[in-house]
């Protein structure tokens, strides 16, 4: 990509109202589908999910909280990490900051891992962080939602992500289209921030689902996967309008209190 450097105040203000109509169609498109997302059909959930927290052993119904509408962020965190996964965590550094304009509009939000709560919540407290978090540990919650695999799945290809299935890995046990055996690949660098191996860190996946309480029922309305997250990755919404973008060569984000650190 090249850039025009000596350009006039007027060449810069054509070019940029040009971009802007673009931007406009775009905001457009988003609202159509923001709208669709709405209209999609509900599933009612009647299954008994529990789920630890800071007030208790609860229900899906009761992270509700006496609100209508309920956002869950699928967090990567395993039974066996040692921390949360760092892309994960960024994506909480920006929700830990307006989580509580959700509260107070209806909608009720948690973060919910399978790890147990003692370790969330000691993250928690080493990320400072105020979101409630709650422990899916013991619960199908996160296989059912596709966003937690066994090896088992892994060995046989029965893993459905993203809302397709993945080929069966190999052994030594892999996620073949990650390249884990490099120790430079980027989900192999990532797996280590957890404290993981990659096969171990990959059966846990990222995600958000949306609920719905109608009539004391709660009801699936929505999920998303992978890049569909994009939107809700604080960061990248800024490095989108900074003058050389994302510019990344490979994971040079870390967890907010290890940067300058080995």
């Amino acid at each position: 990509m090249t850039t025009e450097l000596n350009a006039t105040r007027q060449q810069w203000l054509a070019a940029r109202l040009d971009l802007l109509e673009e931007e406009k169609e775009l905001t457009r498109q988003s609202d159509a589908l923001a709208i669709k997302r709405q209209q999609l059909p509900r599933v009612r959930i009647d299954k008994q999910y529990r789920f630890d927290t800071d007030d208790g052993n609860v229900s899906l119904k009761d992270l509700f909280g006496g609100r209508s509408q309920l956002l869950v962020y699928h967090f990567m965190f395993g039974p066996d990490y040692t921390a949360g996964c760092p892309s994960c965590s960024s994506i909480a550094d920006g929700f830990n900051g307006f989580f509580v304009h959700l509260e107070n509009h209806d909608v009720a939000f948690w973060a919910v891992s399978r790890a147990p709560l003692a370790k969330l919540e000691a993250f928690k407290q080493r990320m400072d962080w105020s979101f409630p978090w709650a422990s899916s540990f013991g619960s199908n919650f996160n296989g059912d939602f596709s966003v937690w695999f066994s090896a088992e799945q892994q060995h046989q290809g029965d893993v459905d992500y993203n809302y397709r299935r993945e080929p069966p890995t190999l052994e030594p046990l892999a996620v073949q289209e990650w390249q884990p055996r490099d120790s430079e690949a980027p989900i192999t660098q990532i797996a280590a921030m957890t404290g993981t191996d990659v096969p171990t860190y990959t059966r846990d996946r990222p995600g958000v689902s949306a609920f719905e309480l109608i009539d004391g029922a709660v009801y699936h309305s929505y999920s998303s996967y992978a890049r569909g997250l994009d939107g809700l990755w604080g960061m990248y919404q800024w490095l989108d309008r900074a003058p050389k973008g994302r510019n990344e060569t490979g994971i040079w984000w870390r967890h907010h209190d290890r940067y300058g650190k080995e």
